[in-house]
């Protein structure tokens, strides 16, 4: 039996199918429900994806870059509450965590200070091939989390 749920996702259609499994196991379980959303600017959710190539001595481009993370931030506070309160209306006690860093790494050191029982993640869907050069989220987790993993296929 499962007692602390980690739905860990991103800002995607899958983010909402990883919820709605998290939020089910978690209910199945009478268990808490952690959310959490890990802000690296190298995600695919991230909307400045590909400002390492700014020079932050350029003020207005840099004021930008800052400006458009700031909102991407906030936007993720005001979804996170929104599925917090859908899971309040479940009977369901969650809570949410936004942390910097990179997303396998951050997601397992998380689980482990929070005291995790299952992990939720999903799965971009990519061949083993493709995994190799691109690396996956999922499988450092699965590799590397001291915790069961459920894995929600695109």
């Amino acid at each position: 039996m499962y007692t602390k749920i980690l739905a860990a996702f991103d800002n995607s259609p899958r983010g909402d199918r990883v919820f709605e499994a998290a939020l089910s196991l978690a209910k199945a379980n009478q268990a808490s429900l952690m959310l959490l959303h890990v802000l690296s600017r190298d995600s695919d959710d991230s909307p400045v994806r590909f400002s390492s190539k700014l020079n932050s001595r350029d003020e207005d481009i840099y004021r930008v870059y800052r400006r458009e993370w700031e909102d991407f931030v906030q936007k993720m506070d005001e979804r996170l509450t929104a599925l917090m309160q859908i899971a309040a209306t479940e009977t369901v006690m969650a809570e949410f965590k936004q942390l910097e860093g990179s997303p396998g790494k951050t997601i397992c050191d998380f689980a482990r200070n929070w005291g995790a029982d299952l992990i939720v993640i999903g799965r971009r869907g990519y061949s083993s091939e493709s995994e190799m050069f691109i690396g996956s989220v999922s499988s450092y987790i699965i590799h590397r989390c001291n915790c069961s993993v459920h894995i929600v296929q695109q």
